[in-house]
């Protein structure tokens, strides 16, 4: 239906619950989510946070991404990114196979420039970019990996695999991101590169965060430090070491566990203090403007909403930080706003994030939850919010 998401997540969770032949009150005794957060969820009257849509997930036996119903097939065909995907897959696969014999790859000068091209570039949200230039890097990648067999090739290798990982990501593939993460672990110990398995683990324990699986994710996080400890100390560990603290942090805010979350952040704050901006470091945006608008996001993770936005409105984020970043920020802010009541300043941030980074948040569930919380409110909605439904949904 025109200018409107045509289902929310609220539609979902009725329907996955009554093929478990369970009412209302069962599923919420399962998952210690409210009585009343359920019935207002499923009506469409109240957003369901990642932490209740995870809570959901689980006590159903279902993947999150059936309740946030990624990814969002009619919208990747109609940006023509649904093709896009399989040759990804099919590179990825190539992985053990040896060089390619009938493959003339070009030279690894070359090939690592590129890859450092396209991690800029998921940085800047084109994703479409991207996704149509990975299975050829890959491919000769793989090829330069195994004929010279250096540390600089299997390092290249495993950045085409980060960047597979990050496209997976953003457009709701979850399954074809573990198998990208399963191949950067393998390229990483080719590379005997102990900051890149500790920066793996980080991504790994992001993944179960998504799936509300915060005792594996903080474990990932302990072996993501643990491997860095075999690094040599400077700030490419520095940074690493920092960003796992932050998923740390988001972890246990999620787990609405405060003081855990605050010394994880703490701790992510010295670091960054000692490293500085450091956005091109592993491409990870690591950094003092990181620590800032990770503490944005877990005072919305333990359901102190207000408290964010105070947070956020203080915050200026720096001049040329990467639109991935900061349209993410935009985005976990309105959601802050629209549990305070303040639609008008949430739907402006959700205007934000699309001018910023138009194909990232077009497919962020975080986005679709929020604009459908702000379509009950409709009626005192801007002309144009039926627009960005329409823009949603296309």
């Amino acid at each position: 239906m025109p200018g409107r998401v045509e289902e929310n997540t609220g539609a979902r969770i009725a329907r996955a619950r009554k093929r478990r032949r369970l009412t209302q009150r069962e599923l919420a005794d399962r998952s210690n989510v409210s009585y009343s957060t359920l019935t207002k969820v499923e009506q469409g009257y109240l957003p369901a946070s990642p932490s209740v849509i995870g809570a959901l997930a689980r006590a159903l036996s279902l993947p999150v991404t059936e309740l946030t119903g990624q990814p969002y097939l009619a919208e990747l065909r109609q940006d023509r990114l649904d093709g896009l995907i399989q040759p990804i897959r099919e590179a990825l696969d190539l992985y053990d196979l040896g060089a390619d014999p009938e493959l003339v790859p070009r030279r690894l000068g070359e090939l690592t420039r590129e890859a450092d091209e396209l991690c800029a570039l998921v940085r800047a949200t084109d994703i479409k970019r991207v996704a149509a230039a990975l299975p050829s890097l890959i491919r000769e990648a793989t090829t330069v990996a195994h004929e010279d067999g250096t540390t600089e090739a299997w390092r290249m290798l495993a950045s085409g695999y980060r960047t597979a990982y990050d496209v997976a990501t953003k457009l709701g593939f979850i399954d074809l991101s573990a198998i990208a993460l399963d191949r950067l672990e393998w390229a990483a110990q080719r590379a005997s590169d102990p900051v890149l398995g500790g920066m793996r683990q980080y991504l790994r324990a992001l993944a179960y965060l998504r799936a509300s699986d915060y005792r594996t994710g903080k474990r990932l996080v302990g072996l993501g430090m643990s491997r860095l400890e075999q690094a040599e100390s400077g700030r490419e560990r520095d940074v690493v070491t920092g960003q796992l603290h932050l998923g740390a942090a988001v972890l246990a805010g999620r787990d609405k566990d405060g003081e855990t979350a605050e010394g994880h952040l703490a701790e992510a704050g010295r670091i960054a203090g000692r490293t500085g901006p450091a956005e091109r470091v592993h491409w990870l945006s690591f950094g003092p403007a990181n620590v800032a608008v990770h503490r944005v996001s877990i005072l919305a993770e333990l359901d102190r909403y207000g408290e964010a936005v105070e947070q956020a409105e203080r915050l200026r984020l720096p001049g040329g930080w990467p639109p991935s970043r900061t349209a993410h920020h935009y985005a976990e802010v309105a959601r802050a706003q629209l549990w305070t009541g303040r639609t008008d300043a949430a739907f402006r941030n959700l205007l934000e994030a699309r001018r910023l980074a138009p194909q990232q948040t077009r497919y962020h569930p975080t986005v679709r939850e929020t604009y459908s919380g702000l379509e009950s409110a409709k009626r005192r909605m801007p002309d144009d919010f039926i627009n960005y439904g329409a823009w949603l949904a296309s």
